[in-house]
């Protein structure tokens, strides 16, 4: 497994174009580049930072959720030709990052509204095979109010887009009250990479090492599950920046020890 962080973890202190000596300087060996504007979408901004990466390995783009991904699922041509522009913007940049995967939401789910995973996973394999074209994986995460709110769904849309990965978050998981091992199992040989975090003993998320799971454990299950990717720490939740430091040296330790 390789350690790493995304930017999002870094968002108040740097602009995400500053923040790649950062994670150098942390020891990541990976990292995730959240893009939080449609303006860092363009593959114009891509260009401004690509060149300085510092040698870090982009292993995912992330978005923030809700900005176009739900209009690449509207009955509508005209409409999901909004959302597939921004893709192409999106994807593009990939391409300049040299990441190789996309980290997905898809839609929020308003509640009460009718499942129709058939008609999703025609979206789905849509916009998988637009993702293929520049060379990256559309990767679905679970997350408690989006369209992979349950265990069950990635593996019911997987049998229909075989092309398909996932992103587990154990955050999001636990948010969802279901146990994460059943995320694991729905996403058993599938999984393209994990975003983590702890809790610490009043249910607020921390960085790992800094609350109460037992990684050695969760890794023992992810490697179960047929992963051996990229661990992306994913939380504000800190006190100070070094404190990263500590939790990457953790993770790697706990990794190699599993």
């Amino acid at each position: 497994m390789k350690i790493g962080i995304s930017t999002a973890c870094l968002r108040k202190e740097y602009e995400t174009e500053d923040a790649f000596n950062v994670i150098k300087d942390l020891g990541a060996e990976t990292c995730e580049v959240y893009l939080k504007t449609f303006y860092e979408y363009r593959p114009e901004f891509a260009k401004k930072y690509a060149e300085r990466l510092s040698g870090v390995e982009v292993n995912s783009i992330h978005v923030a959720p809700n900005n176009f991904e739900p209009q690449l699922f509207y009955d509508k041509r005209r409409e999901r030709g909004d959302g597939f522009y921004w893709l192409d913007q999106i994807l593009r940049s990939a391409q300049l990052l040299g990441a190789k995967n996309y980290t997905f939401h898809g839609f929020a789910r308003k509640g009460g509204e009718r499942e129709n995973l058939g008609d999703w996973a025609g979206h789905i394999w849509e916009i998988s095979n637009f993702c293929a074209r520049y060379g990256v994986k559309l990767c679905l995460e679970n997350v408690r109010w989006c369209l992979y709110n349950r265990p069950s769904v990635f593996r019911e849309l997987k049998n229909r887009c075989s092309d398909l990965l996932a992103v587990f978050d154990i955050k999001q998981a636990r948010k969802s009250a279901y146990p994460y091992k059943m995320y694991l199992n729905d996403m058993s040989g599938a999984i393209s990479h994990v975003h983590i975090s702890d809790v610490d003993e009043n249910g607020k998320t921390c960085l790992p090492s800094f609350g109460v799971y037992d990684f050695k454990e969760i890794f023992k299950n992810l490697k179960g599950a047929g992963f051996d990717g990229a661990v992306i720490i994913e939380t504000e939740n800190f006190k100070d920046i070094s404190d990263i430091k500590r939790s990457i040296e953790f993770l790697k330790e706990t990794a190699d020890k599993t």
